[in-house]
């Protein structure tokens, strides 16, 4: 029969102690959390665009550019693939799921229709 040496029992029962923390049932996740969590999830996405949209721009000119250095350098320069255009994705705007769908009046439009106020004194 081997036996185990002595550092390794301690260390195994830190494991199973670890290990049943773990598994532990956590709480359900506040409202507020989950609307944090999925702001985030929409900020990633974004992002995700907007690294796409800079890799295209970065690849148009990179092919823009091997272009008119192979035709200054007497090459045959095959017609450019039609690819779609780069699509900006914009600022990053989060609507929380619920909100209302109907956009709010902007500030001008409000000031807008609102009466004339008096002539200011001098």
């Amino acid at each position: 029969m081997k036996r185990i040496p002595a550092p390794t029992l301690p260390l195994a029962l830190l494991l199973v102690a670890l290990v049943g923390t773990a598994v532990a049932k956590l709480p359900a996740p506040s409202d507020e959390a989950k609307a944090k969590a999925a702001e985030t999830a929409a900020k990633t996405a974004h992002a995700g665009k907007v690294d796409a949209y800079k890799l295209c721009l970065s690849m148009d000119k990179v092919a823009a550019d091997y272009r008119t250095k192979a035709k200054a350098a007497g090459k045959e320069v095959k017609p450019a693939t039609e690819t779609p255009a780069c699509a900006d994705p914009g600022v990053f705007v989060y609507t929380p799921p619920g909100a209302a769908s109907a956009p709010a009046p902007a500030p001008a439009a409000a000031a807008a229709s609102a009466p004339p106020a008096a002539a200011s004194k001098t």
